[in-house]
């Protein structure tokens, strides 16, 4: 009841101060209502943008509205934009598509990406049509400045600008041409003038397209025209190819093909010396396929420039690669490096033959050709077997990852090299941080001799170890007495079974064995180095461990025992005081007969021993039946589990002690 009664007061109370409240909200006067929610303009928080923009000329006029929230969120996350809507959909709200020309085939980039402001300010700039920059400057932030002010610069972009012949939004010609050519052209030059005409040779060139001869924008030259010229074309001399001005066809020519070429061009003298192989194009007479007839913003009046003339036609070699030939992308000449572009003496333009070629830059790779031993692709002066000479995504510009290029002549090594435990620089594809790729002064070119070659990676195994032992053949630097370099199917990269290996050597062992009534267990299985590190070690015989904590390291349920229970004296100073460490004539692998071995510390002949034994002969006993010869808890060093009244030394309820 007393729980209830606190409810109904503390929900009284909540009531009374929420009334309260409304109260006291309702008798404020709307002037203070007004006051506590007035609406700040975004200019009053915005006072560098007042500074900025509201003293230029051209304001944006929702700008000089304060009219803001057309285009932004009053609210939003700081700093972003916070703009009702992304890139031009916000300006055709108030521009409408058709209006700024959306509808018509041809449209600048950036409207056409959505990017209005990559040319005008949103807010207010000092240009018209708030551009950000005045005439042509507005459009050099897309187009590269030096390409339109060169010595010769058009007339209609120094007075007009660019829009004097390009729309700037859109339009229904390429390039946004206001109109086509040449009618555009002819809007200002007069084709009927006597100047016009003379300058033209009598040819009604207002017919066809002036930038064929002439760069709209700009040029190095007079008269507009382009930097490379075609000789008739800079000396008015156009009837040297084409039909007189006067006559039916005048702009036909004279002879077809290449034959109107050599009017002028020696043949000859484009094939060069021993210019057998021709190039395609030359071959058939067709010139224009690389050169324009009349200009050309390109050297030798070629249709492009450098390598990218050749790629119009050999695609495949415009591929990026990681590791380019630096002769294509370095050199000024780039193609033209290697090949000639009409004939060449040999196969594929090249200027040199075979390796001569690749000689030329490559001079100190020709010292190869004097080591004593020389890798036979190289020695044939066959580079292309291994290399791709345009450039590939493998180190060296090798045609294929450096073990697969290999294989390709070695077949079968893939097979043999690559094992259970692969040598890691044949697993990483790395033949050649063992071998020299074009020669070497060792066999099989090898870059050094064993063990050197084998110190750049294993340099911290090779260290000497002062002291203890090492392996004779690790000693001497004999790797390969025990390791194949390349793979191998058994642990360690060893070329057989360690058991097999290791008697290699130590016959004796191998010997000894045979006759053996006992053997070590790894000894047995050929497993040698549970005991022995192959190469070194701190201790003598190449042990791993010294006394019991090697054997212990395998016999861990007597390590545990010795733990715990009284350590026979023998097995806590050395095992190999009973046991043999590879195999014995007797069981157990122990070292003579086991009455002598116990003899040896324990006197047979005296009292307390014929006593504790009932006077039985130690010769026709074996000690291990009552005795676990490494250690117990039993002071005597009695086994574990033993018969009753054997262990209250009670023989008699079972023997008969007396004299037989």
């Amino acid at each position: 009841m007393r729980t209830v009664h606190a409810q109904r007061q503390l929900l009284f109370l909540v009531m009374t101060l929420l009334l309260g409240g409304l109260i006291l909200h309702l008798s404020e006067s709307p002037a203070q209502a007004a006051k506590k929610f007035a609406r700040k303009e975004c200019v009053d928080c915005h006072g560098k943008f007042n500074d900025k923009y509201l003293s230029m000329k051209y304001i944006h006029t929702i700008v000089k509205e304060q009219k803001c929230e057309d285009c932004h969120l009053r609210h939003g996350i700081v700093p972003k934009l916070l703009l009702k809507k992304d890139g031009n959909q916000l300006c055709f709200d108030c521009h409408g598509r058709d209006k700024i020309g959306l509808d018509k085939p041809k449209v600048h980039t950036p409207l056409r990406q959505g990017k209005c402001t990559l040319c005008h300010n949103p807010h207010a700039s000092t240009t018209p049509h708030l551009l950000k920059g005045d005439g042509p400057e507005s459009c050099y932030g897309c187009h590269k400045k030096e390409d339109y002010e060169k010595g010769t610069i058009h007339g209609a972009i120094t007075k007009k600008g660019c829009g004097s012949c390009h729309a700037a939004h859109s339009s229904t010609e390429d390039n946004l041409l206001r109109e086509k050519e040449p009618k555009i052209c002819l809007g200002c030059h007069d084709s009927g003038a006597g100047s016009f005409k003379k300058a033209h040779g009598g040819y009604p060139v207002e017919s066809k397209r002036c930038t064929i001869c002439h760069n709209p924008h700009s040029a190095t030259g007079k008269k507009l025209l382009r930097s490379s010229a075609h000789n008739p074309v800079a000396t008015g001399g156009c009837d040297g190819c084409h039909n007189p001005a006067g006559g039916p066809e005048p702009f036909g020519v004279t002879q077809k093909g290449s034959e109107l070429c050599y009017q002028c061009h020696d043949a000859a003298m484009l094939k060069g010396t021993g210019g057998v192989a021709e190039h395609a194009p030359f071959k058939s007479g067709d010139c224009l396929s690389c050169h324009r007839a009349h200009t050309s913003e390109f050297a030798k009046l070629l249709t492009a420039d450098g390598n990218n003339l050749c790629y119009e036609c050999h695609q495949d070699k415009n591929l990026r690669v990681a590791v380019p030939h630096k002769v294509i992308t370095g050199d000024k000449k780039g193609c033209l490096s290697c090949h000639r572009p009409h004939a060449a003496p040999n196969k594929g333009l090249l200027t040199l033959a075979g390796s001569d070629l690749c000689y030329s830059c490559h001079a100190k790779t020709k010292e190869g050709l004097k080591n004593k031993v020389q890798h036979v692709p190289f020695n044939s002066g066959d580079c292309s077997s291994c290399h791709d000479p345009h450039g590939t995504n493998f180190a060296a510009m090798l045609k294929e990852r450096a073990d697969t290029v290999c294989y390709s002549c070695h077949t079968d090594a893939e097979t043999n090299f690559k094992k259970t435990f692969t040598h890691k620089p044949v697993m990483n594809a790395d033949c050649v941080s063992c071998h020299g790729a074009h020669g070497s002064a060792e066999k099989k070119l090898l870059k050094n001799t064993v063990p050197q070659l084998c110190t750049p990676c294993h340099a911290d195994l090779m260290k000497a170890e002062s002291g203890g032992s090492s392996h004779m053949p690790f000693n001497g630097g004999q790797c390969l007495t025990c390791h194949d370099s390349h793979g191998s199917n058994v642990r360690g990269m060893i070329v057989e079974n360690e058991a097999k290996l290791c008697f290699g050597c130590h016959k004796s062992l191998e010997q000894g064995d045979k006759a053996a009534k006992s053997s070590h267990a790894p000894f047995r299985g050929g497993d040698c180095t549970k005991c022995h590190n192959p190469h070194k070690a701190k201790l003598n015989k190449l042990l791993l461990a010294q006394g019991t904590d090697l054997c212990v390291s395998c016999h861990k349920g007597t390590k545990e025992r010795f733990a715990s229970e009284k350590i026979h004296t023998p097995a806590e100073q050395d095992c190999q005081t009973c046991h043999k460490p590879h195999n014995s004539g007797q069981p157990a692998l122990l070292t003579e007969q086991l009455v002598t071995l116990c003899g040896q510390c324990h006197s047979y002949d005296r009292k307390p021993f014929a006593d504790a034994h009932l006077g039985i002969s130690a010769t026709v006993m074996n000690c291990m039946n009552c005795h676990d010869p490494h250690s117990s808890k039993d002071p005597k060093f009695f086994k574990k589990m033993v018969h009753a009244p054997f262990a209250s030394r009670s023989c008699s309820d079972c023997h008969v002690t007396g004299k037989q």
